[in-house]
């Protein structure tokens, strides 16, 4: 489900990145400003058939869903480039319609502290791809399969986790899947574990 034209107000486009937007905006903006969003948070609650999975071997990606407050990017975007930004956003982000396009308020995180309504792609609860609250084990399970059009889900989720803490914050459930995942990659590059002489 997309806004309509006159849901846009004139001038600049502020959109909202929580997940890859956040290292992969892949639109030309004027500004990036640390932002906050108050109502839906981030969570790993969309099965991925595409970008970082398939039907047969679903991955797993972010959406923000309903409740709590998620800390993310805003990027503004210029007016003139609105429409084309727009199109962009929608190819990659509406392939399946699994999210809802949606003006919301986010909050500035620099000196003016203002709000600003910013499009941003919240989670269609009714989708067949809505997932819902998977435990951490579920999530790892889909994590370490995924991988689709975009690569390894491992290295999206990792890569989320990395711009999250280039802003200065963190998100607790998201860092602990992404040190699982660090720690299946050790893994699988340890040496093999020295056998005990017999002193």
């Amino acid at each position: 489900m997309n806004l309509s034209e006159q849901d846009f107000s004139t001038g600049d486009l502020w959109v909202f990145g929580y997940g890859s937007l956040m290292w992969r905006p892949g639109f030309d903006f004027l500004e990036q400003v640390p932002a906050r969003l108050v109502g839906e948070h981030r969570a790993l609650c969309v099965y991925s058939f595409v970008h970082r999975g398939t039907p047969e071997k679903p991955g797993l990606v972010l959406g923000l869903d309903r409740g709590g407050a998620c800390r993310g990017v805003a990027f503004r975007v210029a007016e003139n480039n609105r429409a084309e930004t727009v199109a962009y956003l929608r190819a990659r982000e509406q392939v399946t319609s699994v999210y809802r396009e949606v003006m919301r308020s986010v909050w500035l995180e620099n000196a003016a502290r203002e709000r600003v309504s910013a499009l941003a792609y919240v989670v269609d609860r009714g989708h067949g791809q809505y997932a819902g609250r998977l435990s951490l084990a579920e999530q790892l399970r889909l994590v370490r399969q995924g991988h689709g059009q975009s690569g390894a889900n491992r290295d999206y989720v990792i890569a989320t986790v990395k711009a999250i803490e280039a802003e200065g914050f963190r998100d607790a459930q998201l860092h602990r899947l992404a040190l699982m995942l660090h720690d299946d990659r050790h893994a699988l590059h340890a040496p093999p574990p020295e056998t005990a002489s017999e002193a």
